[in-house]
């Protein structure tokens, strides 16, 4: 047992990402129900349909569950008055500033995490009271750090500034990089394009078999004008790079993007107009399985990753 263990009260330190269109109440007990901490992404989630999938959560599993709240989403003040209402017990807030919710859910009860790119804000995030970070790497999918720092810098860096727990998370999706992880500083990692293959996952299975198929080099950040997101170069993706390759402003990059693309793509399985947004880890995704077997798997490599080094001779 850790700290992470203890602080969510779960059997082992492997977290799946709330991602949005991906992580409903069907993945996030699952995970739970596994051992890990299973997370509802409240990213794509009107206020009503977040309450409904808490309620489904609670029916599926009796172990802990989580939430994640983008910061920057309009509702932001229904949501989190639906997360203290129904007594959700862990939120990961995400893209905002973690002074401005935190002592609110603080005083609930609630536990909090805050994702953050860089050691800065990080220390940033202790500050304002958060019991533990995630420290994301740039090979992380969906939207990523203007920093662009690599998780194998990121970690040592976040975990020697602060004295809370850290979560490494970008680019793991194996036992074998949960033991990196540890040796770098984290007490847990967050997993999210690995969890997006599994027939849990809300995603479409287009989407799915999209993840499957991708290997290096087939994710790229783009739109860096606007917020950088990592995606799989599609159709979509070329549109973006010929305009942002001619100069394109934010506002022309905005009506290229338009509304609900993320949408199109992985909810509704359009790959080539829609964002598909994924982690660089999607090169070692292999197949769809059950999300259960994928905690066990990434915890059997990690137990005996760990044995392998120790009897390493230098």
């Amino acid at each position: 047992m850790n700290r992470i263990n203890t602080l969510f009260n779960i059997q082992y330190p492997i977290i799946q990402a709330g991602m949005i269109w991906a992580s409903g109440w069907r993945l996030a007990s699952a995970v739970s129900n596994a051992g890990g901490l299973g997370i509802i992404g409240a990213g794509s989630m009107y206020p009503d349909v977040l309450r409904d999938h808490i309620h489904k959560c609670k029916q599926a599993t009796d172990k802990p569950f989580g939430v994640n709240l983008p910061l920057l989403y309009p509702d932001i003040d229904q949501l989190i008055n639906i997360i203290l209402e129904e007594k959700v017990p862990i939120v990961f807030t995400s893209a905002g500033n973690p002074k401005t919710w935190t002592g609110t859910l603080k005083a609930a009860g609630v536990t909090v995490v805050h994702v953050v790119s860089s050691s800065l804000f990080a220390e940033k995030s202790e500050a304002a009271g958060v019991d533990a970070v995630v420290a994301e790497g740039f090979e992380a999918g969906g939207h990523n750090g203007r920093e662009e720092t690599t998780t194998m810098v990121l970690i040592p860096a976040v975990a020697a500034k602060v004295k809370i727990p850290v979560i490494a998370a970008g680019g793991i999706g194996t036992g074998q990089a949960m033991v990196a992880a540890f040796a770098l500083g984290a007490e847990g990692i967050q997993v999210g394009t690995r969890f997006v293959a599994t027939p849990e996952a809300s995603s479409h299975i287009n989407f799915k078999n999209a993840v499957v198929d991708a290997r290096e080099g087939d994710t790229m950040v783009s739109l860096k004008k606007l917020t950088p997101v990592r995606l799989i170069k599609n159709h979509f993706y070329d549109l973006v790079k010929a305009a942002e390759d001619e100069g394109a402003d934010v506002e022309k990059l905005k009506v290229l993007l338009g509304r609900a693309r993320a949408k199109t793509g992985m909810f509704e399985g359009n790959l080539s107009e829609g964002e598909l947004e994924i982690g660089q880890v999607s090169a070692l995704v292999k197949e769809i399985k059950p999300a259960a077997e994928i905690v066990k798997e990434i915890w059997d490599d990690f137990e005996s990753g760990r044995k392998k080094i120790a009897m390493l001779e230098f």
